[in-house]
């Protein structure tokens, strides 16, 4: 199985990516894993939010293959603890799937196309963060949720 994390926009922190850098590396050694940057929305500021959402929307489904599960993360999803996370993320790739496709939108959320096609919605906190803060997030909780699987010593750490 492939892991695939979508996002929005490009990381403009040097320090920021050099996390995800190092995160993206580590969980590398566990599963194949695609980080892919969807580029932001041209002139943006002079659409709604409606049609942004739109525009990002059809980008984001652009990116998908036929039998790719799409799980986005949501402020109204599912939260899970680590360890709930990593029997979930056992849970996909015991049923056989070939690609777990994860997704940071945009500033203002999906289309309702994107949440008609997702399989899922998790959520990482009750709490709102900035959309290249969860890309950091997200990636070490994978690499988190091996090691617990492995049980390896970095989650007691």
């Amino acid at each position: 199985m492939t892991i695939k994390l979508l996002a929005i926009g490009k990381t403009d922190q040097k320090d920021l990516q050099a996390l995800i850098d190092i995160y993206q590396n580590r969980l590398g050694h566990y599963i194949n894993f695609d980080f892919e940057i969807i580029p932001d929305i041209k002139n943006a500021k002079n659409l709604s939010e409606a049609q942004q959402k739109q525009k990002e929307g059809e980008l984001i489904l652009n990116k998908l293959k036929p039998t790719d599960v799409l799980i986005i993360l949501d402020e109204n999803g599912k939260q899970y603890d680590s360890v709930a996370f990593s029997q979930y993320l056992q849970k996909h790739m015991n049923s056989g799937i070939k690609q777990l496709v994860f997704v940071i939108g945009g500033p203002y959320g999906f289309s309702p196309e994107v949440y008609q096609k997702a399989q899922g919605k998790v959520s990482l906190s009750k709490m709102t963060f900035s959309h290249q803060m969860i890309r950091l997030f997200m990636i070490e909780q994978l690499y988190r949720s091996f090691t617990i699987l492995r049980n390896e010593p970095y989650h007691h750490r």
